[in-house]
């Protein structure tokens, strides 16, 4: 005679208990939970307190923090990520209240070579910039993007060889106030139109650390390359960019322009159908006023085997008094 044996989850059941199969347990009402929850912790908060007190300690006063600390916190910089050569990064921003994006892009010394694209969906790219800087360090990359209508992604490139990593920065920022209205050493000037296939160039005294820069249309796409020159015929930066409307996407970034003789030029490089504006001026004034700290490359000059100051200079051309 065989005896039936009984699930193993029946046999674990006290006996003054019932059940029903095939029944689903009815959820708790939020309202309930959330007041169970709130029991509980206050439960635990009482008996915390208590032994507490029992052991003669002080119940620490919760501490709030400020608005200011808040804000601060929240106007924390995004952190570093570093690009490998030939390898890709992105940043995707799915909120549509974020309408502008800063890019900041820099090595330790190296070149860097790098593509910024923004992916407004599935193979849709409305602004795409190529990035050539001769040294990251002394002349990082900083351009703000506009990106309406969310969600978006940043998309950083570098399309570099292994051997010249680079760091990576993207974070949103209020897009309150119009691009350039920040604080500056000097108002930019007025926009200039640049027709299809012209360029105009703008020198810079040395005092000028950095420049800052604001390409639009009237709706039109924005072709244009950006170069910053030191020297006859010597890039020390250069940035190609494509914008699929130059009103709703302009295009603004800032240059580090260390040291004297440079030159900002700005090419159109689209048709003669689709002229642009730019707008240009200094952005942050240097402290070095003297020509010995200055120290302007004249004549291979500058920090050398011969010195810098004008007295090294001429006992070098001329030779020391009295032996000439």
């Amino acid at each position: 005679m065989k005896l039936a044996t009984a699930p193993l989850f029946l046999l674990a059941l006290p006996l003054n208990e019932s059940f029903t199969l095939n029944q689903p347990k009815s959820p708790l009402p939020r309202s309930f939970a959330a007041s169970s929850e709130d029991k509980t912790a206050a439960a635990m908060d009482a008996h915390l307190a208590k032994k507490m007190q029992k052991q003669g300690i002080s119940a620490p006063t919760p501490t709030v923090a400020s608005a200011p600390a808040r804000t601060a916190s929240l106007q924390a910089g995004a952190p570093e990520v570093t690009v490998q050569g030939g390898s890709l990064k992105t940043w995707a921003f799915s909120s549509p209240s974020v309408e502008r994006v800063m890019v900041n892009l820099k090595t330790e010394g190296r070149p860097l070579d790098a593509d910024v694209e923004l992916w407004a969906g599935p193979d849709n790219t409305p602004h795409k910039i190529r990035v050539y800087i001769e040294n990251g360090a002394t002349r990082p990359f900083n351009a703000v993007m506009e990106t309406p209508r969310g969600p978006n992604t940043i998309a950083v490139r570098n399309i570099g060889q292994l051997e010249f990593p680079m760091a990576a920065q993207v974070e949103a920022i209020s897009a309150a106030e119009p691009l350039g209205a920040g604080v500056s050493a000097e108002p930019m000037s007025a926009p200039i139109v640049i027709q299809g296939g012209a360029l105009r160039t703008f020198p810079f005294d040395p005092s000028v650390d950095s420049v800052q820069i604001l390409l639009k249309t009237d709706g039109r796409p924005l072709n244009a390359r950006i170069e910053l020159l030191q020297g006859p015929n010597n890039n020390k930066q250069v940035l190609e960019l494509y914008t699929e409307d130059g009103l709703d996407r302009p295009f603004y970034t800032i240059l580090e322009s260390p040291g004297s003789g440079n030159v900002i030029r700005i090419v159109n490089t689209a048709t003669v159908e689709f002229p642009m504006t730019a707008s240009v001026g200094a952005f942050r004034l240097s402290t070095q006023t003297s020509f010995e700290e200055i120290k302007p490359v004249i004549s291979g000059f500058g920090d050398s085997a011969y010195g810098s100051s004008r007295a090294d200079r001429e006992n070098f051309k001329y030779g020391p008094p009295g032996k000439n």
